[in-house]
């Protein structure tokens, strides 16, 4: 990778940070936030100028949320990449593939049937191992439908499979939420994608499952490029592709269960960022795959701000930001698919 690149994903990731923080009903200067955070760290003592209202506003209320929208847009983007190239799809993305309805269906299953206690911010382990369980159970459901027609995955093929896995899971969910109608208005805030309520909670209910993912993803990303060759080729160069693919489908899956677990669905950051990264960046996953955690991450706190100020002093879910952004993205991308493979 070149270090320009990196660079450039880091620099995104901090601007993404300063104006998350800055903007907002009371909006601050961006370099008295950026003096502020910078005391954060240890040893560090500057004077921002701020108020200690001040300071409260960004330490506990917009930095976790920021952080937050850091961490979740950077899983759903590393899993969307590692999807592609796992399944060698352009289109593979968490939610096309099910896996967001998967990781849905068993979080629903949690909140309405109040399995230990049912509360999203107050379960750190029951809600992501159910998301997890749900998610993968999805897209294996996904793969196995895919495949059944022979050895022939065609990315049509693949994702038609993903709309049919999300459309039984989903009448699975309505299900659930009509034989439970007092969970219905804190699922279907959760379903519509949120980051309004974050909290530090949050973000250490997180933390762990998101670092498992960028270590296994990111020390596995050359055996996406070997795999991109064929299954033939790649066991001819001495790698096992199912035991890979196995490996990669359960660390992408484990980051999107626990991005959706506390932040609900939130779509097409899979598909936006690998793809906008692979044609500025090139198209080796040894690339993809760390730009796309970072200008994911970015592009979702981005997502966040426009949020809750385009819309003030009402705030818009962000989901419903995300699809707006990315549903005519997906088509450009589809049709861009479809001249290639003509």
């Amino acid at each position: 990778m070149r270090p320009g690149w990196l660079v450039g994903g880091l620099v995104a990731v901090f601007v993404a940070l300063i104006v998350g923080v800055a903007l907002g009903p009371v909006s601050l200067p961006p370099g008295s936030v950026a003096l502020e955070l910078l005391n954060l760290l240890p040893g560090v003592h500057l004077d921002s100028g701020l108020t200690e209202r001040e300071v409260a506003i960004i330490t506990e209320l917009r930095l976790p949320r920021v952080v937050l929208g850091l961490l979740v847009g950077g899983m759903l983007a590393l899993a969307g990449g590692c999807y592609q190239g796992v399944f060698r799809n352009p289109l593979a993305d968490p939610h096309l593939l099910g896996v967001a309805a998967g990781a849905g269906l068993a979080v629903t299953a949690v909140i309405a049937l109040g399995v230990g206690g049912g509360e999203i911010s107050g379960l750190p382990i029951t809600v992501p191992l159910a998301a997890f369980v749900g998610a993968t159970g999805a897209v294996l459901m996904t793969y196995g439908l895919g495949a059944a027609g022979g050895r022939d995955r065609s990315p049509t093929t693949l994702i038609l499979a993903g709309v049919a896995v999300s459309a039984f899971l989903s009448a699975g969910q309505t299900y659930l939420l009509q034989r439970n109608a007092d969970s219905i208005q804190q699922v279907y805030s959760w379903l519509l994608g949120r980051l309004a309520t974050a909290g530090w909670h949050d973000v250490r209910v997180l933390l762990p499952y998101a670092a498992v993912t960028a270590i296994v993803v990111l020390l596995h990303r050359r055996e996406l490029d070997t795999l991109s060759v064929g299954d033939e080729e790649a066991t001819s160069l001495g790698l096992h592709p199912q035991r890979s693919r196995y490996l990669l489908i359960a660390a992408a899956s484990l980051g999107t269960a626990a991005a959706v677990s506390v932040s609900g669905l939130i779509g097409f950051v899979g598909i936006i960022v690998p793809h906008a990264v692979r044609l500025l960046a090139g198209s080796s996953y040894r690339v993809i795959l760390p730009l796309s955690m970072l200008f994911g991450g970015a592009f979702l706190a981005l997502t966040d701000v426009v949020a809750r100020t385009a819309a003030a002093p009402a705030e818009i879910p962000i989901g419903v930001v995300t699809a707006l952004f990315g549903a005519p993205f997906f088509v450009l991308v589809l049709r861009t698919t479809r001249q290639v493979a003509s």
